[in-house]
This record gives C-alpha cells, sequence and structure tokens, in this order.
C-alpha cells in the first residue's frame, strides 16, 4: 500500500516540472517523450516482447494509461490553472468505483463513494482559488484524461497477463507511446533546442514519473485491486500544493489546511478495503 501510494505523490510534481522545466506548448511530445523512452528502456531490462494475441489489449491499456491519459493531462496543465485540473481529475475515484463494480463486480459500498466524493471536496478546498478560469478545452480535456485512466485502472486489472509487473508495465508504456509518436510529429512543430532545465524535467517524468511509478502503481493494482489503489489519487494534488508552497513560496490558507486533513482521510479509508482484495486468487492462480 505505502509502495502504491508513492506513486500518485509522485505525480503531484508534474504540473511544477511541466511549468517550470519543459518547453511551453507541446502536450503531446511532452506525454511521448515521457512514455516511449521508459517502455523501451523496460522492455531492455526485462527482455520480453509480447504475443502477437496481446497486442491489441496492449493497445487498448497503453492508449488508455498513457496515450489519451497523458496527453490530455498535458493539455489541461498548459489551459488551466493546475488546482482547477487537478480537481476535474479528482473525479476519477468515482469513474473507477463505477466502473470496476460494472467490470470486475466489485463491491460497491457507501463509504467508499462517500470517501471519493469528500476527496473530490478536499481536493477543491485544496488547490481552487477564486480566480480560477473555467476553458473550455482546459476542462473537457482534464475531463477526458480522468475517464481514460480510470478505465486504464480497472482494464489492467481484469486483463492480466502471465509475466512479472515490470514487463506488464513496459509492455503498456511502449505502446502508450508508439500511439502517441506519430500525433506529436504531426500535430507539433520540433521542440527547440533543449537545455540542461529541459533535459532534466524530461528525465525525472520518464525515469522517476513514469518507469519507476507505474511499475509501483500496476504492482498495487495487482496486489490490491483498483478501487482501493486509485483512493490514493488524491495524494497527487497534496503533493503539488505542497511542492508549490515549499519550491515557489505560494502560501497555504486555512481551506487549503483543511483541504488536506480531508484529502489524507480520504485516502485512509479509500484503502481500507485493499489488503482484503489483495488475498484474492492472483493471475498465476496461487493466493497472494
Amino acid at each position: 500500500m505505502a509502495l502504491a501510494a508513492c506513486a500518485p505523490a509522485i505525480w503531484g510534481s508534474t504540473y511544477i516540472v511541466t511549468s517550470q522545466m519543459l518547453p511551453d506548448g507541446y502536450p503531446l511530445t511532452d506525454a511521448c517523450l515521457r512514455a516511449l523512452p521508459a517502455g523501451l528502456l523496460l522492455m531492455a531490462v526485462t527482455r520480453r516482447v509480447p504475443p502477437l494475441d496481446w497486442i491489441g489489449k496492449l493497445l487498448v491499456l497503453g492508449a488508455l494509461n498513457f496515450a489519451i491519459f497523458w496527453a490530455a493531462l498535458f493539455v489541461s496543465a498548459y489551459r488551466l490553472p493546475g488546482g482547477l485540473a487537478a480537481t476535474l481529475g479528482a473525479v476519477q475515484p468515482l469513474i473507477v468505483l463505477l466502473f470496476a463494480h460494472a467490470a470486475l463486480g466489485s463491491p460497491l459500498t457507501r463509504r467508499g463513494l462517500a470517501a471519493a466524493t469528500a476527496g473530490i471536496g478536499g481536493v477543491g478546498l485544496l488547490v481552487l482559488g477564486p480566480r480560477a478560469e473555467l476553458d473550455p478545452i482546459g476542462v473537457a480535456a482534464a475531463l477526458c484524461g480522468a475517464l481514460s485512466m480510470a478505465c486504464g485502472v480497472v482494464l489492467t486489472r481484469k486483463w492480466q497477463p502471465p509475466v512479472s509487473t515490470l514487463t506488464f508495465c513496459a509492455w503498456q508504456l511502449t505502446a502508450g507511446g508508439l500511439l502517441l509518436l506519430p500525433a506529436a510529429l504531426l500535430a507539433e512543430p520540433a521542440l527547440p533546442q533543449l537545455t540542461a532545465v529541459n533535459m532534466a524535467g524530461f528525465v525525472w517524468l520518464g525515469l522517476i514519473g513514469a518507469a519507476l511509478t507505474y511499475f509501483l502503481w500496476f504492482r498495487g493494482i495487482e496486489r490490491l485491486g483498483p478501487s482501493a489503489v486509485t483512493g490514493f489519487g488524491f495524494l497527487s494534488p497534496l503533493t503539488a500544493v505542497l511542492l508549490g508552497w515549499l519550491v515557489l513560496g505560494e502560501s497555504l490558507t486555512g481551506p487549503q489546511l483543511v483541504g488536506a486533513v480531508v484529502v489524507v482521510t480520504c485516502v485512509v479509508i479509500a484503502s481500507r478495503a485493499g489488503p482484503q482484495q489483495g488475498r484474492a486468487t492472483s493471475r498465476t492462480g496461487y493466493r497472494a
């Protein structure tokens, strides 16, 4: 549970890295450079290629978990205040609860629904300011990203190939990067000459924010179940606000502190079902 929670906590750095370290205006290129190098690196480490009968499922998972989600994330990051984008993305746990109930038969409890709904309110206290502007494209991108990631989380649990989690992560990252590559080349101009800061930002998002964190994330989905893991997603905006305070000198108001307490409480409540789900039969047939 702790390792799975590290993933969204690290993802909370995406907004500050994007705004402070990456070239402005390249959402598809940013998403591609985050996914494809990390996927190829893990493919080289695992030395496993996917079987032909898994190509279709991997393209779907790569699109949902990476291509669509990250493209939408970077679009919303460029067009909306980070707090508003994070709040819109916080509907993801609610979508996961409903989709997991429909696709996997996961129980739909009042506690889980209440925690997800309250978590959205906590995120709103954390990051929404009185001057938040509603850009229609940015709002649509944020909601599209939340829906895409929610579906990807559930299908990642439903479709489990007989390989290690690291291999499964490598296949999905590579599939997502390959789907993003032609879109980035056709829709966006070439990147300007990258500075050392730009390179450091891409390395952080690729190696740490993709390769490492998604291995931990998929491992958590496998062992705990999607309904339990998705509750950790509220840690992402919490980290984003804390980094803004520590790095950029942004102040934390009273409502933000209340929101932080609400978010942490909701994460704890939503993750309570994790150990029980983790004892379910694993993909290899033994009880974890």
